[in-house]
């Protein structure tokens, strides 16, 4: 193509430029434009040729795969601090502390450390790479196993499904919050309205649900369950959590409606404030009478515990490091192309497993002094879970001399533990849809509006009087066997069909060098058969939900199951659904569907690296796949 522009000057001379467009094919059809500028001038004895340029058209930044380049964090440390922040949630002040001092104290950590090196790590290194090198999603990185991309729509659900319940314990965490500013403490004595005629200033009970009832620890206060008959009796949304729960909402909207480029400074104050908190919460308790004898408890070692806690242990590092809600994807896919992903994976989890171990001195240290203080045993008060932070922790806190300030720091940990981490699932939901629905990326602000509001329309029933039996069911259902199952079908897609090979290429192209043997044998053995147990075990010793005496009926658990399938089905349903819907013969469409999205026209030459499709001489219409060769890992 010719074009040809006319330019006059002062002299009453003018230019005249011929631009020639050289069109060059490309190996994958696209076009690209060359402009050669031929500058001509005209004087009065002529045309005289002056010049020739060579003009390079300025291109738009597009990323790696030729699409516009992707939004990116603002600093480093914002990357960091959002994974941190989302790994070390609530589970870490008040489950792993009980599970270490339940199961032989400084002997549980021999397990733990075990299955956190070749199970922990190795997973959490493979989601940052995936996400990192793929710029996608959760559901969008699989563009390298189409066949797969329904374990990404698993872990978007189970994150949504999380989010029904988890804002709910930031609700819970801000109602005390808002009840701390008194001079008081109201879950100091029986005198409330909502205290039932068993109300006691302690009582040697031996179950949480019991201490519910006999003691003024506000909980019960927050719920009411006591005017409720089970899960088949909600009652109506009490107006206080749920202008709670709203305040939640909304602080989470404003964190996210802008992306990374919010949330990536909100995690300034809500990843490193729990470490300022815990840290003075433990000079506090160390000075405390019997505090010593707890921390003692929590690291007596009982190695004769050793035999019977590997699966206690096991499940603990499935859980604390966040892998398989898709979350690490997310926020690894807004890093930089050559960000150093493998240090990011080493720090990031090894700050999660300190932290756990960390919190543990600070709630041991209340636990000895309140074991001291009501003369009981230490596992009398010893207890995980929502009992441990809003019963025995309160409570600990109203004997202390300014216990309203105490009250106000302990509950601020709380609340800017679980933002971060509810910041983190919500982020996967969003972001794991806008990347696989492009058109919802004009609109992200009222998608993630939409979210967040249906969110909160779901928790709604968990704010009822029978509220806390919604939240069991869906804390024992939505994130249990299913995502063990998830991290399971993406550790086996990775390494068994993209294969371990290409894997490492993709990581030696963003850091500069492959993955050593040890991340690779663990990415193809161990982990896989790690989690292939863990399900195994997850679904043999499956015990229906209860909470205290109150056991749930057919119907409840069977819609729990419901829920658990709801997301585990996505991985064959989206299977067969790719099948169906590809060109070709079924060996060919299966060719297509476990190959890269980038490499499908090398299906039809049998050319793809793991398989290889032929055409028989013998039947030209047939074709076959063949296995030519498994792809190595040394």
């Amino acid at each position: 193509m010719f074009l040809f522009v006319c330019v006059f000057n002062r002299n009453c001379c003018f230019k005249v430029s011929l631009i020639l467009y050289n069109c060059t094919c490309l190996c994958n059809n696209v076009l690209l434009f060359r402009q050669v500028e031929l500058i001509l001038v005209k004087e009065q004895n002529g045309v005289q040729f002056t010049s020739t340029t060579l003009v390079t058209p300025a291109a738009p930044q597009t990323s790696r795969s030729g699409e516009e380049e992707r939004e990116t964090w603002g600093k480093k440390i914002d990357f960091l601090l959002s994974v941190i922040g989302f790994a070390v949630d609530l589970a870490n002040v008040w489950r792993f502390p009980y599970l270490c001092y339940k199961n032989g104290g400084g002997a549980f950590l021999v397990p733990y450390l075990f299955f956190m090196l070749i199970a922990g790590m190795p997973l959490f290194y493979m989601e940052l790479a995936l996400g990192q090198y793929n710029r996608e999603g959760a559901a969008g990185v699989w563009k390298i196993c189409p066949i797969f991309k329904g374990v990404g729509f698993t872990v978007i659900l189970i994150s949504l499904y999380v989010g029904f319940y988890y804002n709910v314990i930031i609700s819970w965490a801000l109602f005390y919050l808002f009840s701390s500013f008194t001079w008081e403490l109201p879950w100091v004595h029986c005198n409330n309205t909502w205290n039932s005629p068993n109300c006691s200033d302690w009582a040697d009970n031996n179950t949480v649900s019991d201490i519910y009832t006999a003691t003024p620890a506000q909980e019960r206060g927050v719920l009411h369950i006591q005017d409720s008959n089970g899960i088949d009796d909600l009652g109506r949304p009490r107006w206080q959590l749920t202008a709670c729960l709203a305040v939640v909402i909304v602080l989470l909207y404003f964190c996210l409606w802008k992306g990374v480029k919010t949330s990536g400074k909100v995690v300034w104050i809500t990843a490193t404030m729990p470490y300022l908190v815990l840290t003075v919460l433990l000079l506090r308790g160390v000075t405390l009478p019997g505090a010593i004898d707890g921390i003692k408890a929590y690291l007596s070692v009982d190695f004769l515990r050793l035999c019977d806690v590997w699966i206690e242990a096991a499940t603990q590092i499935c859980f604390s490091l966040g892998v398989g809600f898709g979350v690490l994807i997310a926020f690894s896919s807004y890093n930089k192309f050559s960000n150093n992903c493998y240090r990011d994976a080493i720090i990031t989890s090894s700050i999660n497993s300190l932290t756990s171990f960390f919190s543990g001195f600070v709630v041991f240290s209340f636990l000895g002094y309140m074991s001291h203080k009501h003369n009981v045993a230490l596992d009398k008060v010893a207890r995980d879970g929502a009992g441990l932070v809003f019963v025995i922790y309160p409570e600990a806190i109203a004997t202390l001399p300014g216990s309203s300030v105490w009250a106000v720091i302990f509950f601020i940990m709380l609340l800017t533990l679980g933002i971060d981490s509810a910041m983190g699932g919500m982020e996967s939901v969003i972001t794991g849809l806008i990347d696989e629905f492009k058109f919802l990326h004009k609109h992200r602000e009222l998608f993630t509006l939409f979210i967040v509001v249906s969110t909160f329309l779901i928790s709604l029933f968990c704010v009822t009087s029978g509220g806390m039996y919604v939240f069991t069911l869906l804390d024992h259902f939505a994130a249990g066997t299913s995502i063990l199952f998830g991290v399971l079908i993406e550790a086996i897609g990775i390494a068994w069909f993209y294969g371990v090979d290409r894997f490492s290429d993709d990581i030696k192209e963003m850091i500069g060098h492959r993955p050593g043997r040890y991340w690779r044998l663990c990415w193809k053995f161990v982990s896989p058969c790690f989690l292939l147990f863990m399900v195994v075990v997850s679904f043999a010793t499956f015990n229906p939900p209860n909470y205290g005496s109150y056991m749930f009926p057919p119907w409840a658990n069977m819609l729990g199951w419901c829920l658990a399938m709801s997301s585990m089905t996505m991985v064959p349903l989206y299977a067969i659904y790719k099948l169906c819907t590809l060109p070709g013969k079924f060996c060919h469409r299966l060719a297509y569907a476990i190959t890269p999205e980038t490499e499908h026209h090398l299906v039809d030459n049998g050319e793809v690296r793991q398989f290889t499709v032929s055409v028989p001489l013998f039947l030209v219409s047939q074709y076959t796949l063949y296995i030519t060769s498994l792809q190595g890992i040394i």
